[in-house]
């Protein structure tokens, strides 16, 4: 099958390589544009633009996927269908109708739960023990189409947004092979999706991503793991901003105001820092200062960088 593949993050890459490897032919690669990153600010290209000029597929980076200069080069591409795994933009029926075959998404829930742009970080944040990924046929509204294939997959206790993320992207990639290969046969089934089931997973924020200590431990735990790696828990601490990872709940803790450090363990990186919540406590086992690198929280405290009492808001 002749595909435009959209993409744009390094959960996308899994895809393009099952595709190239399945001797699809990608004739184009559509991405989000350079954007400045780190601390020089220089532009830094996507995971996706990186393994398409290895690849030497031709990569389109429209500002605006809407564009109609954009759309008049795209027709350009002949393509049989367009395989969209998380672009970044919400595409117009003049794309998603422009090939034969039509526009296919990896979308990573088992929808119609958790539409949205994401879907892993809140499906840890309210505490699934489930998730898994849908292929579906894109229409204009956000995640609603119909269902060609689901592959259903547990959440560890203590599995963070990046460790889901990282599986989850090769789970998809099979199923898109798979989805790719019932379409090119006519053996496919669609599924319209359970309007009475949809929830929704909006796009993380900086506000949803600072810890609220008043909630339980295991409130805290998730909301913590959902943020791994980006854009990372935080709280301040001593007026500074300190990041936040693999926690550990503690529900027989004591009861110290909330955010209250109860015990520090320098020695310890099985234990970290003992923090207060609003019942319970957790372990925070891994930190990153401001201007520091993630580390043990062991590590970070060897330094005497927090002390028992100490109060995180």
């Amino acid at each position: 099958m002749r595909v435009v593949f959209w993409g744009t993050p390094e959960f996308a890459v899994p895809s393009l390589r099952a595709l190239l490897g399945e001797m699809h032919e990608v004739v184009a690669v559509v991405t989000q544009p350079d954007r400045p990153a780190g601390r020089g600010r220089a532009l830094r290209a996507s995971p996706v633009k990186r393994l398409a000029e290895e690849q030497m597929i031709p990569v389109l980076q429209p500002e605006r996927a809407r564009a109609p200069e954009f759309l008049e080069e795209l027709k350009a591409y002949d393509a049989d269908a367009n395989v969209v795994v998380a672009y970044g933009q919400i595409l117009p029926a003049a794309v998603l109708e422009m090939w034969p075959r039509g526009s296919f998404n990896v979308h990573a829930s088992l929808l119609p739960e958790l539409r949205g742009a994401a879907p892993i970080n809140w499906a840890i944040d309210r505490g699934d023990t489930k998730t898994g990924v849908t292929i579906m046929r894109m229409v204009e509204r956000m995640d609603a189409g119909p269902v060609l294939l689901q592959v259903e997959e547990p959440i560890g206790p203590e599995e963070t947004a990046s460790d889901l993320t990282a599986r989850l992207s090769e789970i998809g990639a099979e199923a898109l092979i798979e989805a790719l290969a019932m379409i090119e046969a006519d053996d496919v089934v669609e599924i319209e999706q359970d309007e009475s089931r949809a929830t929704f997973a909006p796009r993380i924020t900086r506000e949803h991503a600072r810890i609220d200590w008043s909630r339980t431990a295991g409130e805290v735990a998730r909301r913590i793991r959902a943020m791994d790696e980006v854009p990372g828990a935080w709280t301040m601490h001593r007026d500074r901003e300190l990041k936040l990872y693999r926690p550990l709940v503690e529900p027989t803790a004591g009861s110290a105001a909330p955010g209250t450090v109860i015990d520090v363990f320098p020695a310890d990186p099985a234990s970290g820092m003992l923090v207060a919540c609003g019942s319970g406590a957790v372990f925070v086992r891994e930190v990153k200062a401001a201007g520091k690198r993630r580390m043990t929280t062991a590590e970070w405290l060897r330094g005497r960088a927090a002390e028992p009492g100490d109060v995180l808001t």
